[in-house]
């Protein structure tokens, strides 16, 4: 008896566990679509995800921390999407820490988004440079954020989504090179959880490396920070002219993974 009260126990507090991390998260003003500054038009919401913040830093150069960087690169990004008629998401707007399910469950209140997180570098090679974008080549398609973590009980997309998010990565990374003229590291699938539990076309961007002496004194400067954004910029607007005739609507965000 005290066996089957154990596990009868058990269950209830999975179900009671289950049941809470499935709850939606709130929406706060941070993560509220901002309207286009532009004349409203048919467009996906863009999320932007700046990488770190708060107690992680991420990568760090001296004074120069990723979190910082990022957050820079996600808030310009945003004006610009605005100006052409993007509605936009930040996952964060300030120097706070989110953890990866928090950013990815961001990305997937948005019904019609993309999703762009944004990072930079720490090689293990000083000498290593440039920039690169990654995708995930395998989309977890669970609705809850508990099973999202446990991927034997995922199911795997169509495969759709995930040529959709290489597109999209395909997009900025070729904007990144022709506006920073940085090492061109090329388009890489990676299971980023970040990328990979977002429901709509997703990327990672890797704008530099930080512990670099030549990168981080160009990431340093307001203007690289600039050409990052535009590039992004630049990036969903060849990804909408290159999709949009088989794909009426999109998703987009901003971040960096461990």
């Amino acid at each position: 008896m005290r066996r089957v009260l154990a596990w009868l126990g058990l269950v209830c507090l999975t179900i009671s566990f289950v049941w809470f991390v499935s709850l939606p998260v709130p929406m706060n003003p941070a993560t509220a679509p901002r309207p286009p500054l532009g004349r409203g038009q048919s467009l996906p919401v863009v999320v932007l995800d700046a990488g770190h913040g708060g107690q992680d830093s991420g990568a760090m150069c001296g004074a120069v921390l990723e979190k910082d960087l990022t957050l820079d690169v996600a808030q310009r990004a945003e004006l610009l999407l605005r100006a052409a008629g993007y509605s936009t998401v930040l996952t964060r707007d300030s120097d706070r820490y989110l953890s990866l399910a928090e950013r990815a469950a961001v990305g997937n209140q948005q019904d019609d988004s993309l999703f762009i997180s944004i990072h930079f570098n720490d090689g293990e090679r000083a000498a290593a440079s440039g920039v690169e974008t990654y995708y995930a080549l395998h989309k977890s398609s669970g609705g809850s954020r508990f099973f999202s973590w446990l991927p034997f009980l995922q199911h795997a997309d169509n495969g759709v989504l995930a040529s959709k998010s290489e597109s999209l990565a395909s997009c900025i990374q070729a904007e990144l090179v022709g506006r920073t003229r940085a090492v061109d590291r090329g388009t890489k699938s990676e299971q980023f959880y970040v990328i990979a539990n977002v429901r709509h076309p997703a990327a990672l961007v890797e704008g530099g490396f930080i512990n670099n002496k030549t990168d981080v004194m160009k990431l340093a400067t307001t203007e690289y920070r600039q050409q990052i954004a535009l590039a992004i910029n630049d990036g969903v607007r060849r990804y909408r002219e290159t999709n949009h005739a088989s794909e009426p609507s999109l998703a987009l965000a901003t971040a960096h993974t461990e």
